[in-house]
């Protein structure tokens, strides 16, 4: 029987500069998908990307390869297929915006 699981890393959640979201325990897993919404900005309008990060432990950090493209208003995704014990992703919208973004991440074992 294949299990699944939804991970709420990010609710409405105000970032501005640079920023990771919370990490998230994975070594149970075959699959894995980020799911992001940008749902409102300020200062610069636009998009921007967020790498997805691996970790053995949860605590030192490498770029998996992945990105996940951000856009106001939309819904977007990527698919990660290998990955360590962990997972998070990293982003930096740059100048003084300030992004309100829901990150969820969905898991199937």
């Amino acid at each position: 029987m294949i299990e699944s699981h939804t991970a709420i890393l990010e609710r409405q959640s105000p970032l501005c500069g640079a920023y990771a979201t919370e990490p998230y325990e994975t070594a149970w897993a075959k699959e894995a998908i980020f799911f992001a919404l940008a749902h409102g900005e300020s200062g610069d309008p636009g998009s921007h990307s967020a790498r997805v990060q691996i970790s053995p432990d949860g605590m030192r950090w490498c770029d998996e390869g992945s990105v996940l493209e951000i856009r106001q208003g939309q819904l977007t995704s990527v698919k990660v297929g290998h990955f360590g014990g962990w997972l998070r992703i990293v982003g930096n919208p740059g100048g003084n915006v300030e992004l309100v973004l829901s990150v969820r991440l969905v898991l199937k074992g």
